[in-house]
C-alpha cells in the first residue's frame, strides 16, 4: 500500500507486523543486478513502485502467505500489478478526478483505467455510482466471463450512527457495528463484507465474528484520526474531490456546529483550485495555509492564500509554515482543528506535535 506515514516499510507488512530494514535491504541487494541489467538493455527504466511490487511479491511468496491485499498503484490498466493474472477477487474502489494527466478527463475514461484490474474467470466487486460508471465495468466483467457485485445504496438498511460507531444491516448481517468514521465508510463495510462472503464461497472459512470484529476494531491512520483530545486535532489526508467531499460530509456529521480552523498543504499534482473552493464553503471555519513540508513539492502558502481570497474575502484566512500553524493552534485553540490535504505531512505533524 501506499503511501507511507512515517516509515517506508508501512508499504509492506505482514499481518501488521511491517517488513524490517534488514529484510527490506537483503532483498533490495538480491534485486539490484537484475534490475541493473533490466535497465542496460531496456530503454526505460525500472520505477520505483516497480520495484516494489517485486519486493513485496518474493517477500509474501517467501513467507508463505495465505492471502495478499495488493493495492495497485496509479489506475489498474497499465499497472504493474496486473502481473497477478489470477486474482481471487478484485475489488474497485470509488471513481473519482485524480492523477488525469495519466488517467483521463472524464470519469468513464478513468473508470475504463480501474477495469483493467479485472481478470478473467474471477470476481469483481463495485458499488454503484452513475450509469456511466457502471456501465463501464458491467461491460469488461462480461467481455472476461468475471462474476461483477455491482453493490447498491438500497442494499444499506437502518443506518444510524454516534460518537463512538456507525450502525447499519447490509446482505445476512445485522447491526453491523464500524468504527471508521463517516458515510463512505459504510461503504466500504460493505465491499469488505462482500469480499468475505465470495471467499466463503471459494471454500475459505471466514466466520461472521471474525467479520464483525475486524469492522469494529479497524484502524484507518491517516483519515478523520485523532491526533490530539486538547486541543481536539484531527488528521485527515483528503487530497482529491471525492475525498474531499467526504470529509466535509463527517464534519457536518460530527462537528457541524463546532467553529473549526483548518491547517491546509497540497500538493502541486492536486487540483488545488476544486479542494480550496469546497473547503471553503464551511462558513464557520478559519484557513490556515502552509507550503506543507517541502517547497518544491507543495503549492506556495502564498499562492493558497491568493487563490482562497478569490472565492471567500469575508473569512479569517492566514499563511505560515506548518510548524507555525501547529504552535498557533496550540496556542488559541478552536474548538476542533484539521490537518488536510496531503498524507505527506503526516510524519512531521506527529513530531511537532510531539
Amino acid at each position: 500500500m501506499s503511501p507511507h506515514l512515517i516509515k517506508y516499510n508501512e508499504r509492506i507488512s505482514i499481518n501488521g507486523n511491517l517488513i524490517t530494514d534488514n529484510e527490506f535491504s537483503i532483498l533490495v541487494e538480491e534485486l539490484k543486478p537484475k534490475i541493473e541489467k533490466f535497465n542496460n538493455i531496456h530503454n526505460v527504466n525500472i520505477t520505483l513502485f516497480e520495484l516494489e511490487t517485486i519486493l513485496a511479491l518474493l517477500y509474501f511468496y517467501r513467507n508463505n502467505v495465505d492471502f495478499v491485499v495488493l493495492e495497485t498503484g496509479l489506475g489498474g490498466l497499465y499497472d504493474c500489478t496486473n502481473i497477478i493474472s489470477k486474482p481471487l477477487v478484485s475489488i474497485i474502489t470509488s471513481i473519482g478526478f485524480d492523477h488525469m494527466h495519466i488517467l483521463g478527463n472524464t470519469l468513464p475514461e478513468i473508470a475504463e483505467q480501474k477495469a483493467g484490474i479485472i481478470k478473467e474467470n474471477s470476481s469483481t466487486i463495485f458499488f454503484e455510482q452513475s450509469k456511466e460508471i457502471n456501465n463501464v465495468f458491467i461491460k469488461t466483467c462480461k467481455e472476461k466471463n468475471n462474476k461483477l457485485y455491482l453493490l447498491k445504496k438500497s442494499q444499506i438498511l437502518n443506518y444510524s450512527y454516534d460518537n463512538n460507531f456507525q450502525y447499519f444491516d447490509f446482505d445476512k448481517f445485522k447491526k453491523i457495528e464500524v468504527i471508521l468514521k463517516g458515510k463512505k465508510q459504510i461503504q466500504n463495510a460493505c465491499l469488505c463484507i462482500t469480499c468475505m462472503n465470495i471467499l466463503n464461497e471459494l471454500g475459505y472459512e471466514i466466520s461472521e465474528n471474525s467479520i464483525r470484529e475486524g469492522l469494529k476494531t479497524v484502524i484507518h491512520r491517516g483519515r478523520m484520526e485523532i491526533l490530539s483530545e486538547n486541543p481536539l486535532i484531527i488528521f485527515d489526508g483528503a487530497h482529491n474531490e471525492p475525498a474531499i467531499q467526504n470529509l466535509k460530509d463527517m464534519v457536518n456529521m460530527y462537528y457541524k456546529n463546532s467553529h473549526k480552523t483548518f491547517i491546509v498543504s497540497i500538493l502541486k499534482t492536486k487540483d488545488y483550485n476544486t479542494i480550496l473552493k469546497l473547503l471553503l464553503e464551511d462558513e464557520n471555519a478559519d484557513f490556515i495555509f502552509t507550503s506543507g513540508n517541502n517547497d518544491e513539492k507543495y503549492v506556495s502558502k502564498e499562492t493558497l492564500y491568493k487563490t482562497a481570497l478569490t472565492y471567500k474575502k469575508n473569512q479569517i484566512l492566514y499563511k505560515m509554515d506548518l510548524k507555525k500553524a501547529l504552535k498557533f493552534i496550540k496556542e488559541k485553540p478552536s474548538n476542533v482543528n484539521f490537518i488536510v490535504g496531503s498524507f505527506y505531512v503526516y510524519g512531521d505533524v506527529l513530531n511537532l506535535l510531539k
